[in-house]
Parts: C-alpha cells; sequence; structure tokens
C-alpha cells in the first residue's frame, strides 16, 4: 500500500440505524476498491466485517469494526460501527476521531430514533455527512418519503446529488444530477453498469433536481452565488465546489442512493466521499491541555509537529493480549518508539504499528496525521487516553462515557468460577467501557450493567466463549432502605454475671428521624460523666454495626440521629465491649417503637421517543408509580423526563423498545430513596421474605 500525504487521508464512519445496511455498503466499497475479492454477505456470514460468533448469529454488528483502501489516489479509513441501540455507545466513541460519515438511511424504514441520536452525536464532534439512501431495490422502497425524513426527522436540508430510476422490483439504476447522465445497472454483483442518456420519463424530475443542487451549491460559495445570479448556470466543476463548500460547513447534506447488496451506486458513492469529505487538514487544529500546567495547547495536523494521538477504541483477546486502536492528530509516529501517556503519567513502549483489516492487522513502518492505526501490548493505556511526545505533552478531552439502563445478578453455572468470571469480565469492559461490574457487598451480588438486555447476553456469550466461564443472569435485589417516622427514646441495661469479671453498661438514647440524604449523627449530651469519655464511642460503634439490618427487612437504616444523653457504669464491669452490646440492643428496640418504614431507590430517567408513542409512555409510567415531571421537543421526538421506582424498572430496555418498535430511548440514574407506600409495604415485606427463603 502506498503511503499516502495527510490531505490525501479520509477518516469515514458508516453510521445508521440498525439494518440500514451499513456492513453491506463497507463490503461493497471493500469489493469495489479490490481489498477483497468477493462481496461478503452478512445474510449468509460471509462478511469481511461481522466476523465474530455473536454478530453471526444475530446478524447485526455489535462492535465497531476498520478497514481501509484506495481510491481515484486517496487513502480512505472506514469505521463500521453498530446501529442498534444496545451497542450505540460504541459508535459513539468513534464519533470523535472520525473526519466525515455517511449516514445510511433505509428507503424502506426511513430514518428512526437512532439516527437523531447519531445525528446530534454528530453535531457535537463537528462531523461532516452525506447520506446514502440504501435498499432501494427492496419491496416498499420509498426514495422520496426518505428524503422527506431526513428533512422533518433530523432538520437538516437534504440536496439530492443522484436520483433512482425505478423502486423496488423496478428499480434499474442512479441518475447523476451532476453530469446529468443515467447508470443502468447489470445486477451482476460487480457494479458493471452502461452510462446512457437519462430516459424521458425521468427528464423533468431530473431538470428540477439539477436545479436545486445548483442553487444549494451557489449559496454555499458568495463567488458562485454571483455567478449563479448573473448566469442562472454552474459548471460541473462549479457545483462539485460548492458540493465541497455545503458539506464541509454543514449547509446542507449531499444525498446519494443505491443498493449496498446489489452493488449499486457505489463507486459514484466513493467519487463523491473523495470530493466532499474533509481530510485531517480540513478539520484543523486539535485543542487540547498540557498536563503539566494546564495551559492551553493545540496541535496542527502536520507529520512535522510534535506526536500526539487518542486510544479509541481497545480489543482485548485471551490468546492475542489487548489491542488498542488510536487516531494520530499530529506528528509521525514509528513502530518500536517510545511514547508518553499523560493520563497514567507514563511512558510507554509501542511494539510493531498495525493497520487494521476487519479481523486481521498489517504491520506498518509509522503512521502520520491523520492515520488510524492499532498497537498491541501497551501496559497501562485504556481507551480515552492520549499518547504524545514527551518533550512537547498535551492531553486531549475524552468523550464522556454513556452511562448503563439495565443490571443483572450474576451467579455462577459452576461452583469456585467466581475468580474466573469476574476476571474475564474486566478483560470484557477494558474493550467495553459502557459495560460495568461490581460488587454489591449490600445484597451480595455480582452486578453486570448494559446499555440494554442484549448487550448483557452479548457480554455474557463472549465471557463463555473467550474466557470459559459461564453465568446465569438474575434480576438483581433491590437496594431498599430503612428509616423511622417518629422519636422514642429508650433505655437498656446490659448486665452480665457468671463467674469472673462480670459484664455491665446502661445507656439512655433519643432516637429522632431526620430529613431524607442527611444520613446517620450521633450526638453526646452525657454530663457529670455518669458513662466515662472513653465508652461513649463504643455506643457509637455498637449503633453503626446494628443499623445495617433493620427491623423490618434486615435492610440499612438510615437518616436518623442518637443522642446519648444518660447511663451509668460500674467501675470494675464495665468494659467498652459491654457498652457496645448496650448500644446496639437500644438501638434495636428503640427502632422497633419509632414506626419503622421501607424506603425504595428512586431513578431519574430521561425518555426520548417518537411523538405519537408519547401517550404510551407516560400512561406505562404512571402504571409503574412513576412521576413525569415534564417533556421537551427534540426533532420529530419527544424527551420525557420522569422519576421511577428502580423495583418498576429493572426490565425497562425491553420494554420501552416493544412499546416504540425500537425507537425510544433511555437514560436512567439513581436520584433519592422516598417511602414505600403503606398499602404495598406489607406485600412487598411478603414478597422478600420468601425470596430470602
Amino acid at each position: 500500500m502506498a503511503k499516502f500525504e495527510t490531505e490525501k487521508l479520509r477518516n469515514l464512519g458508516i453510521v445508521g440505524q440498525g439494518d440500514a445496511g451499513k456492513t453491506s455498503l463497507v463490503e461493497a466499497i471493500l469489493f469495489n476498491t479490490g481489498m477483497t475479492d468477493r462481496l461478503g454477505k452478512v445474510d449468509d456470514g460471509s462478511s469481511n466485517m461481522d466476523f465474530e460468533p455473536e454478530e453471526t448469529k444475530r446478524k447485526i454488528t455489535i462492535t465497531s469494526k476498520l478497514h481501509h483502501c484506495e481510491w481515484n489516489d486517496h487513502d480512505l479509513h472506514i469505521v463500521d460501527t453498530p446501529g442498534y441501540t444496545n451497542f450505540l455507545h460504541d459508535t459513539r466513541a468513534c464519533m470523535r476521531v472520525l473526519g466525515g460519515a455517511v449516514l445510511l438511511v433505509s428507503a424502506v424504514d426511513g430514518v428512526k430514533a437512532q439516527t437523531q441520536t447519531l445525528w446530534k452525536w454528530a453535531d457535537e464532534f463537528e462531523v461532516p455527512r452525506i447520506a446514502f439512501i440504501n435498499k432501494l431495490d427492496r419491496e416498499r422502497a420509498d426514495y422520496l418519503k426518505a428524503v422527506d425524513d431526513l428533512e422533518t426527522s433530523l432538520g437538516c436540508r437534504p440536496v439530492a446529488v443522484n436520483m433512482p430510476i425505478g423502486e423496488e422490483d423496478d428499480f434499474k439504476g442512479v441518475i447523476d444530477l451532476i453530469a446529468m447522465k443515467a447508470r443502468l445497472y447489470k445486477f451482476d454483483e460487480k457494479g458493471t453498469y452502461d452510462e446512457v442518456d437519462i430516459p424521458a420519463e425521468y427528464q423533468d424530475e431530473a431538470d428540477r433536481l439539477h436545479v436545486m443542487l445548483m442553487e444549494a451549491c451557489a449559496e454555499a460559495d458568495d463567488e458562485l452565488m454571483e455567478k449563479y445570479l448573473d448566469t442562472e448556470d454552474l459548471s460541473d466543476e462549479e457545483i462539485l465546489r460548492g458540493l465541497r463548500e455545503g458539506t464541509l460547513t454543514g449547509v446542507f447534506i449531499p444525498v446519494f442512493c443505491g443498493s449496498a447488496t446489489a452493488n449499486i451506486g457505489i463507486r459514484q458513492l466513493l467519487d463523491y466521499i473523495v470530493i466532499c469529505m474533509p481530510s485531517p487538514i480540513d478539520k484543523g487544529t486539535q485543542y487540547g491541555t498540557n498536563p503539566k500546567n494546564g495551559e492551553a495547547e493545540e496541535r496542527r495536523p502536520d507529520p512535522k509537529e510534535p506526536f500526539s494521538a487518542m486510544v479509541f477504541k481497545t480489543i482485548s483477546d485471551p490468546f492475542t493480549g489487548k489491542l488498542n486502536l488510536f487516531r494520530v492528530y499530529s506528528g509521525t509516529v514509528k513502530s518500536d518508539s517510545s511514547v508518553f501517556n499523560p493520563n497514567k503519567d507514563c511512558n510507554e513502549r509501542l511494539g510493531q504499528i498495525l493497520l487494521p483489516e476487519g479481523k486481521k492487522q498489517k504491520p506498518v513502518r509509522e503512521a502520520v496525521a491523520g492515520d488510524i492505526v492499532a498497537i498491541a501490548k501497551l501496559k497501562v493505556t485504556t481507551t480515552g487516553d492520549t499518547l504524545c511526545d514527551a518533550n512537547k505533552p498535551i492531553l486531549y478531552e475524552c468523550p464522556v462515557n454513556m452511562k448503563p439502563v439495565i443490571s443483572f445478578a450474576l451467579e455462577a453455572k459452576s461452583k469456585g468460577d467466581e475468580e474466573k468470571i469476574f476476571s474475564g469480565l474486566s478483560r470484557l469492559t477494558e474493550e467495553d467501557p459502557a459495560l460495568s461490574i461490581q460488587r454489591k457487598e449490600e445484597t451480595k451480588e455480582m452486578i453486570i450493567s448494559g446499555m440494554g438486555q442484549v448487550h448483557v447476553e452479548v457480554a455474557v456469550e463472549k465471557l463463555k466463549r473467550k474466557y470459559g466461564a459461564e453465568v446465569i443472569l438474575k434480576e438483581p435485589k433491590v437496594p431498599y432502605r430503612e428509616a423511622i417516622k417518629k422519636s422514642v427514646e429508650q433505655h437498656y441495661r446490659h448486665k452480665k454475671q457468671s463467674g469472673g469479671r462480670g459484664q455491665f453498661a446502661d445507656v439512655h438514647i433519643r432516637l429522632e428521624p431526620k430529613k431524607r440524604g442527611e444520613g446517620y449523627e450521633f450526638i453526646d449530651k452525657v454530663v457529670g460523666g455518669v458513662v466515662p469519655r472513653s465508652y461513649i464511642p463504643a455506643v457509637d460503634k455498637g449503633i453503626r454495626e446494628v443499623m445495617l439490618k433493620g427491623p423490618l427487612g434486615g435492610f440499612p437504616v438510615q437518616d436518623f440521629s442518637v443522642t446519648l444523653y444518660d447511663g451509668s457504669h460500674h467501675s470494675v464491669d464495665s468494659s467498652e465491649m459491654a457498652f457496645k452490646i448496650a448500644g446496639s440492643m437500644a438501638f434495636k428496640k428503640a427502632c422497633e417503637a419509632a414506626s419503622p418504614i421501607l424506603l425504595e431507590p428512586v431513578m431519574e430517567m430521561e425518555i426520548t421517543v417518537p411523538d405519537e408513542c408519547v401517550g404510551d409512555v407516560i400512561g406505562d409510567m404512571n402504571s409503574r408509580r412513576g412521576k413525569v415531571l415534564g417533556m421537551d421537543p427534540q426533532g420529530g421526538s419527544q424527551v420525557v423526563k420522569a422519576q421511577v421506582p428502580m423495583a418498576e424498572v429493572l426490565k425497562y430496555a425491553p420494554e420501552l423498545r416493544s412499546m416504540t418498535s425500537d425507537r425510544g430511548l433511555f437514560t436512567m440514574e439513581f436520584s433519592h430513596y422516598e417511602e414505600v407506600p403503606s398499602h404495598l409495604m406489607a406485600k412487598l415485606l411478603e414478597e422478600l421474605k420468601k425470596k430470602e427463603e
């Protein structure tokens, strides 16, 4: 492979909702550029990109993959990203390093909620886009509806650069609205076509769209606008200039069309990727901070600048070890060199630099500004870290990881596998930061959390395949709490005499409720030395130990104060242990008398759903004892804000997906604890008791 200058590089993400045909498009690109000798197919398992067993089984992309190719003397680094809600976090992680993106839209399904999310992220990371309307050869394909969807759902200005000749079974090819020529395809999967004049029945529509294309390109450039106003015409070269300018500035989004699986419209798309998508030089200067003094630093996309890069993905394998993928923002880096990791404040020794090619990698001598490459077996570097020249350090801001929305408790299928499970899952979280593992001391459970049920199930499948550890997924226990509703005073005398030195401690305490979230407070109001100073901490310690198991369901008690105001001691028989026991027993008795209540965790939720699903979602929230706090419009969707008990939304992810036909997204985080309604408390405690038994 030839070495390309930075201005000839294109870092390109293929993004879009699930089942839009992203991987099929990448397969067609690789085939047309000579990187593969056959057109890989997702449906028959011959895809070069979806090679993980979990992907082949489900026929979906689960984790982003990279490949590269050459087209018209340009070097294209292609990132094939997931589109299903459970795996969109991986797509977001890749957005930070993309130069541009091809947004895939299905001519059958139009724009879904996932596409709106991806569009928002592309805006956030300032990623220029072009759109490709795919699947025009499928039943119910509707090109114009898909284009309208882009405008109404995403709020952008779509501008057709080509249009289809027919749809569904009548789909024959595409019309180039710049050259004003038609391409009639042979449907031989090789992408061969005949270039002919535009069929008469399509001429009027092609002329109309050609004028709209010229107008859009003129509006993107002042000089072109002047000429267009004078002549009402632009040359092909001028249209291409305006097309590039409009794409880079986001004034409009060029729209192409075809069929990835039939290899139609792909070569023309490649032509315009080279023309419209930005090089690293077009993306301009990258900004960061100096890790030593916190001052602003900047790096130009120049091979002669000090080296800097960001690690955006980690692949972990039990046999080959860890592979870190990074995008070079400035400078040049060679194999077998030393770089600095400012996040971990240490140097890393690079081995062989590798160029990703699907599931394989090709060794290269060096990488320059703009390249996306991989390095194996770095010791401390993880996803999100910056790598740079130790003499000119810079720290780039890392995108914030998405928060998990669903959790399961894990149980080992075979006894003694716990450590193997935890070790394997820890490795999996290295390559998937949206997956989290924690041990809950309170419930004695190992909890796995992810972006959805399928996300967690895939992780469990990988755990078995890669690390030989099998687990059972169970619903996690809800971390209830207990509290009290009224103030009580309690006296407890601990006296034990059975030969030898006895035990004596006498305490008087006042137990009072506090506001929710204020925690525990111990107040010493002993006067006159009735309880010696040295024994008072023991009373506090005794209370702290037993407050972890309340009188109702054995849950921790919270939000109360204990005042020790009186007591007595024995000069010989009193001890720290005696006062610890007295304190704990006094608290237990006081707690039972103080009208104990059960508290449940309440979650703060933001649910993004299409307008037509809002009524269903709000009704469902009300049935779950939720409180809807408000709604914010967002494109063709609404963001419903609500608070709802955790116990009611443990399995919300698949239920929302069912309710909204997989068009709903949500985030969830802990908000506060709230009293369980009295009419539910007895029933709940009975259920919890049965589960324990």
